[in-house]
C-alpha cells in the first residue's frame, strides 16, 4: 500500500470507482480536487507504471485502470465503504 492521499470525499471516490472501469485526467482531478496539469500528469504516471508492472494495458493512451489506480494512489476502497456506512449509521452524512 502507498502513502496516504488526500480525496475530496469518500462518496466521490466510491462513486469514480464503481462508475469507471479507467479514469483520464477529468475523474482524476474531481477525486483529487485539482485541475493541475502536473499533478495529474503524476497520478496517471503512477498508475501506469504499476499497470505495467502488472502487465495491464489501458484501452486508450488517455486511461489508465481505476483499481490499479487506487491500489497504486493508496486508496482502499473496503475502508471507504466502511467510512460511509459508518457515517451513515451515526447520521452524519
Amino acid at each position: 500500500m502507498g502513502a496516504r492521499v488526500r480525496i475530496v470525499s469518500i462518496d466521490t471516490a466510491l462513486k469514480i470507482y464503481y462508475a469507471y472501469p479507467e479514469i483520464g485526467n477529468k475523474e482524476i482531478g474531481e477525486l483529487f480536487g485539482t485541475k493541475s496539469a502536473s499533478t495529474i500528469y503524476n497520478k496517471k504516471k503512477k498508475a501506469r507504471n504499476l499497470m505495467l508492472e502488472k502487465g495491464q494495458k489501458p484501452f486508450d493512451f488517455f486511461t489508465v485502470s481505476t483499481a490499479t489506480a487506487y491500489e497504486a494512489w493508496g486508496i482502499d476502497v473496503e475502508d471507504l465503504e466502511k467510512r460511509r456506512n459508518k457515517l451513515k449509521k451515526l447520521n452524519l452524512t
